[in-house]
This record gives structure tokens, C-alpha cells and sequence, in this order.
């Protein structure tokens, strides 16, 4: 396989309104597919550790299978991101499903925790212009990464590689808030944290990262 952990410059120009880097040379961490049970509170806990503000790109079902974990991320002054209800991909629905989708998970942010949802990032990063146009109207900032980790790899090694030689001042770096990634995605941080620190750069939180 061959790892891709940039998207393509082209891609970027196109879909210029997108966020691809932060906008304030800060790195800001994001957890895709959450909350999952005894995965999600380790991931809090080192976030809390080393006084990161990051966000968590939810899935709605598992917000529902998880209620009181996603209060704690808000709680924790973290913010959660929509990840669609069930993490379909958007390129096989019709635009009226792709609205379902994702209104669906805001009115259940509404419903549960009086929380407005503010960022959106599409399952497995597919996307197209019908996509665009429904975070327009839904009045979503699309969030896509600088640097995609493949933590979900569960081979440490993998995400050290990917940081040790795409890590910017400006990253948006894709970690994961799953069954996949569990045995690694403390050590994950960890090694993030460190790097961070060994090239002068510094967290952001979301939204100054992405005014």
C-alpha cells in the first residue's frame, strides 16, 4: 500500500473553503468515529494530561450508545464534531440523504446537550461538491487533515513514521477514537506530544485553529 498522508494540492485548491491546516501555525489534534466505551476516557485523560484541546469528530449512534462519555468530552472543554449519524459514505446517497445524515446528528447535539455543532468532517474523508453545497447550507466548517496518522493501523510505527516526517506547524493531525486503534492511541498521543515539543511547535485549540 501506498501510504497518502497529505491530500493532494489539488484537491486543496479546488475545495479552497475547506479547512486542510490550521489557520494560526498551531497543530490541533482531531479524534474521528467516537465516542467508544473505555477508549474515549484514556484519550481524555492524556489530553487532560498535557492540557490539549482537541476535536472529536463524533459518529451520532455512538453518541446515543454513549451519552454520558460525549458530555464528558464537553465537559472537558473539547469540542465534538459532526461525523454524520452512522458514518455512512456520503458518495453513495442522494443529496437528501446526505442532509438526513447530518442534520440528524445536529438535532440530536440540540436535543441531548443544547450543543450547536460548528465543525463537520465527512466518513473516510470522501467528499464531493454536493457535500460542499449541504455544509453551506447547514452552515458547517468542513475539516479535513494535513496529516493523517493510520493509527488505525494499530502499528505504532506507522504513526511515527507519519509524524517524524509530515509534521508541520500547521497540522491538522487525524488520530482515532476507536476499537482499531485502542492498543496504540495512548502511546499515539504520547509520541505527538513529544514531537511537538522536540520542533518548537505548539497546540492549538480549535477555534482559534480555525477562525
Amino acid at each position: 500500500m501506498k501510504y497518502k498522508y497529505n491530500p493532494p494540492t489539488i484537491i486543496k485548491k479546488i475545495f479552497r473553503s475547506f479547512y486542510w491546516n490550521t489557520v494560526n501555525n498551531k497543530i490541533l489534534l482531531t479524534f474521528d468515529d467516537g465516542p467508544i466505551s473505555n477508549i474515549t476516557a484514556d484519550i481524555l485523560n492524556i489530553l487532560s494530561k498535557h492540557k490539549i484541546k482537541a476535536i472529536f469528530f463524533c459518529v451520532g449512534e455512538n453518541i446515543l450508545r454513549n451519552i454520558s462519555l460525549t458530555g464528558e468530552i464537553i465537559k472537558e472543554g473539547h469540542s465534538i464534531g459532526n461525523h454524520t449519524f452512522n458514518h455512512q459514505v456520503l458518495l453513495n446517497l442522494t443529496d437528501y440523504q446526505k442532509l438526513k445524515q447530518i442534520q440528524k446528528f445536529n438535532t440530536l447535539m440540540l436535543e441531548k446537550f443544547n450543543y450547536q455543532v460548528k465543525y463537520f468532517r465527512p466518513p473516510h474523508g470522501k467528499f464531493d461538491f454536493t457535500t460542499k453545497k449541504a455544509l453551506e447550507k447547514l452552515k458547517l466548517k468542513n475539516v479535513m487533515w494535513s496529516l493523517l496518522t493510520y493509527d488505525y493501523k494499530n502499528n505504532l510505527e506507522l504513526v511515527k513514521f507519519a509524524v517524524k516526517n509530515f509534521l508541520t506547524n500547521n497540522s491538522i493531525i487525524v488520530l482515532h477514537d476507536s476499537i482499531k486503534s485502542k492498543d496504540i492511541i495512548k502511546d499515539s498521543i504520547e509520541f505527538i506530544v513529544d514531537e511537538v515539543k522536540r520542533n518548537n511547535f505548539t497546540f492549538g485549540e480549535p477555534e482559534e485553529c480555525l477562525k
